[in-house]
């Protein structure tokens, strides 16, 4: 989605870590700018100004206005970047030119809507599988999301990527049977059936007299008898 946003940027004219540092130090990030058949240029970008871009509603999707002082001034995405793993901060971005006559392929975010009927009346559950699907479609018209009504799915039934409205120039890339959600059945305790004529556990330990002591008293009874034969 394009949107009114212009970035401003510089060249730089050297590369390697120790300029990539120095970037860093003076309050920018190093990136690049390529694509649209022209050569790649060096630059220098805000990070707290691409931050606000990257983490808006559109997120990468987001088509807006690189400014460079004394070059180009061009529609661009951002198409990869580097974060600090601890810090959370940019460091590296990289951009591509847009041609905003061409079509171009894109992941959208998928989210539903309603409360399914196999969920209120039949008290199943609603799982969610895939959350975005690829498009291929101008510019102009990549959209923020795409809404899949699910208030009439019963148990066993489901949305697919196919599913999914388009409209303008969009064609759906990803595969058409891909599912987005579905409800399923709520797992029931499985309660094991007791065998017929089976003894519970607790009785069989308490009904009749323990093994040792049947033996004990075996041994009893033998050691009367044969004081009964010594006499």
């Amino acid at each position: 989605m394009r949107k009114d946003i212009t970035v401003a940027a510089e060249v730089r004219t050297s590369r390697g870590k120790n300029e990539a540092h120095r970037t860093r130090a003076a309050g920018s990030i190093p990136a690049v700018i390529y694509g649209a058949y022209q050569e790649p240029v060096s630059i220098a970008v805000n990070p707290r100004e691409l931050s606000k871009i990257i983490r808006s509603s559109t997120g990468l999707n987001t088509i807006f206005t690189l400014a460079v002082a004394g070059g180009e001034t061009t529609p661009v995405m951002v198409v990869d970047r580097q974060v600090d793993p601890i810090k959370g901060l940019l460091l590296h971005a990289d951009f591509k030119r847009i041609d905003l006559t061409k079509r171009i392929r894109v992941t959208v975010p998928v989210v539903t809507s309603g409360e399914p009927a196999g969920v209120k009346v039949q008290g199943g559950l609603l799982e969610i599988i895939s959350r975005a699907v690829e498009i291929e479609c101008l510019p102009d018209e990549i959209p923020e999301n795409f809404t899949v009504e699910v208030t009439e799915l019963m148990i066993g039934q489901g949305k697919r990527a196919g599913d999914v409205e388009l409209s303008g120039s969009m064609k759906l890339v990803s595969d058409s049977q891909t599912v987005i959600a579905h409800i399923v059945a709520m797992r029931a305790e499985e309660v094991v059936a007791p065998v017929e004529g089976a003894v519970p556990v607790a009785e069989a330990v308490t009904t009749g007299e323990p093994e040792v002591a049947k033996k004990g008293k075996k041994e009893e009874e033998a050691a009367e008898k044969d004081k009964g034969k010594k006499k």
